[in-house]
């Protein structure tokens, strides 16, 4: 409703007397609708809120999630206590919800925000000039790290990591974008190819940090550990207590 009007909910309650005129009915009955129909809030309002701030959204991008704001908040303390290191690396941004929240955050990040669907980029272009920042974010069509020129300082990535036996049964997979969660069949098709390019793509200290299934967390740890068999390696929980953030520090 209070998207169907243009207004904030506090204002539906001050004004719950107020009717509505005929297009905005048939606005919110026709999201009533599509809702009724099982498709997500996000896409029905085209926005979401990511760290604080409203980001579009589509059926092309994967709708951010709290978890992610985990993979946030470490990147904005390690950069808190690297004040030299501001070049940064956005791998599989989606909708650029993570570039967007660090660069608003890190008012001299420089980040290069890649993707590899041209929808997405889109979407992520319409974020990063919802706030202005396409001075400090570059967005670019990319496989991975392939077309990202390092090296960086930080690198950050939330890839499509669930195993592809689980999708049937994820009603997340009805309505994303597939493109964005599947990890093939160990969950790890994108995140092993990802790890072995940032090998070659950061300054030293550096921070890599990869958002994984909790599935994952003793592959992950292993192939980390011997990429980087010097670096502090970890794996974060989320607020749910499973295993959710893959941390290097070099």
């Amino acid at each position: 409703m209070a998207h169907a009007l243009g207004k904030e909910r506090g204002w539906l309650l001050a004004y719950s007397e107020v009717e509505l005129d005929a297009a905005q009915a048939a606005a919110f009955e026709a999201a009533l609708v599509r809702l009724q129909a099982g498709e997500p809030l996000p896409y029905v309002l085209g926005e979401w809120e990511f760290f604080g701030l409203k980001l579009k959204v589509s059926p092309e991008v994967l709708i951010p999630r709290p978890e992610t704001e985990l993979l946030v908040e470490t990147a904005l303390a390690w950069l808190s206590a690297h004040p030299g290191r501001r070049r940064a690396a956005d791998v599989g941004t989606g909708s650029g919800c993570i570039p967007v929240a660090l660069a608003m955050n890190a008012p001299d990040l420089q980040i290069v925000a890649g993707d590899l669907s041209t929808g997405a980029l889109a979407v992520a272009r319409t974020n990063v000039e919802r706030y202005g920042l396409q001075a400090r974010i570059q967005v670019v069509e990319s496989d991975l790290l392939e077309n990202m020129s390092g090296p960086f300082d930080l690198i950050t990535a939330n890839l499509p990591y669930i195993p592809e036996a689980r999708l049937p049964d994820l009603a997340v997979s009805e309505w994303e974008p597939r493109l964005a969660l599947g990890g093939g069949a160990d969950g790890l098709r994108f995140i092993e190819p990802f790890l072995r390019q940032a090998q070659t793509k950061t300054n030293r200290p550096a921070a890599i940090l990869a958002e994984i299934d909790a599935s994952l967390q003793v592959a992950v740890l292993d192939l980390a550990q011997n990429l980087w068999p010097q670096a502090q390696v970890m794996v974060r929980p989320d607020l749910a207590g499973l295993p959710r953030l893959l941390v290097v520090e070099l």
